[in-house]
């Protein structure tokens, strides 16, 4: 989809999803799930993966847990799975284009943000080799944030992240890989663009205002955002 599926009036501010989004962090994530599986005797597969990609580590600790019938509860699944996640997450990629786009924005003197259901503590291992780029977002919101009643798909990440640009919802831009995220998206009165992995399928971002394939593919000048060229 190259345009919009509804008229958007002119975004003021662009937030962006972190996990898939602007890092490729998924397969991480799926490697260390499956190795914890792997321990009983399960196999984590897609048909559990694409119900819980953009949940928060809770929920999605949960319904993993259910789904593989594993012996934890969510506090002892996630704290075998942290060291796992932490020896990975400091050689995750950036996504392609997600660099150049947030550059273009920061220098066009678009307010931007970064919306993640990661922890504070996440976050910090998954940029250590994109630490420059990072700091040109003028707030970070993360799950563990006080401000933050509760993670996607609730809107709390995406509202408080607009509350700190100093811009109203419904003027901002939100870029999301998943469905949850997109429900937050909406459920905060923001536009949404999804961009999808691969794997998904489109019917599950009936409620996106528009569907890419990768971030480079972006009209902005449709948004009445400056264009990448």
């Amino acid at each position: 989809m190259n345009v919009p599926r509804t008229a958007v009036g002119p975004i003021k501010a662009v937030i962006f999803d972190m996990d898939g989004l602007l890092l490729d962090t998924e397969g991480i994530y799926s490697e260390v799930t499956q190795i914890i599986a792997a321990r009983y005797g399960r196999t984590y597969g897609w048909d559990i993966k694409q119900q819980i990609i953009g949940r928060g580590a809770r929920d999605l600790a949960a319904i993993l847990i259910k789904a593989l019938e594993l012996p934890l509860t969510v506090d002892e699944f996630l704290l075998v799975r942290e060291p796992l996640l932490s020896e990975r997450f400091p050689k995750a990629l950036g996504m392609p284009g997600a660099e150049a786009l947030v550059r273009h924005l920061q220098a066009h003197k678009i307010p931007i943000a970064v919306g993640t259901s990661s922890s504070r503590d996440s976050l910090a291992h998954k940029t250590t080799l994109h630490r420059e780029w990072f700091e040109l977002f003028d707030t970070i919101v993360t799950a563990d944030d006080p401000e933050v009643g509760a993670a996607k798909p609730a809107p709390d990440i995406f509202l408080t992240a607009a509350r700190r640009l100093g811009v109203a919802p419904e003027d901002c831009l939100v870029f999301e890989d998943s469905p949850f995220g997109v429900t937050a998206a909406k459920a905060a009165n923001m536009a949404a663009i999804a961009v999808p992995d691969e794997a998904m399928a489109d019917s599950k971002y009936h409620h996106a205002d528009q569907i890419l394939r990768q971030l480079a593919d972006v009209d902005l000048a449709a948004y009445g955002l400056p264009p990448l060229r």
